[in-house]
């Protein structure tokens, strides 16, 4: 799935989409997304001086990006938005630096009427970079 497709599932738009393509979705249950993490990101230039890296909080906004195209491609959620409804078990094990292609993984473990939960992994090159529990709230 590219950005263009992306852009019809998720309302997310420049500079705060932080997705460029879906790699695999089983829609309703999993969702592999890619970033490619560049120099260029307005963040990079206070996030550090000198010393460039991705914040935490902003990897965990696209891991809840590429859960919200997993949900909301669900016929029924379809033209929603997935908002933040919680972010539990939070953990960062390293840097996510320009040049690093974050992968974005997310199972989702349960859906609701009006809500989902998901495991979420990003990693850069294999190794485990965060992770988290996502609560979405679909509105």
């Amino acid at each position: 799935m590219n950005i263009q497709e992306i852009k019809e599932i998720i309302p997310h738009r420049y500079p705060f989409l932080l997705l460029d393509t879906v790699e695999e979705i089983v829609v309703g249950e999993k969702v592999i997304a890619k970033k490619n993490v560049t120099i260029n990101e307005p963040f990079f230039q206070g996030h550090f001086p000198g010393e460039p890296v991705m914040p935490g909080v902003l990897i965990l906004e696209a891991l809840a990006q590429a859960g919200a195209v997993a949900l909301l491609s669900i016929p029924d959620f379809k033209g929603k938005t997935a908002y933040f409804g919680g972010i539990d078990k939070a953990k960062f094990r390293q840097k996510v630096v320009p040049g690093d292609t974050l992968m974005l993984e997310v199972e989702i473990m349960k859906v609701k009427s009006r809500a989902g939960i998901g495991k979420g992994t990003a990693t850069v090159n294999g190794k485990k970079v965060a992770e988290a529990e996502l609560t979405f709230m679909i509105g």
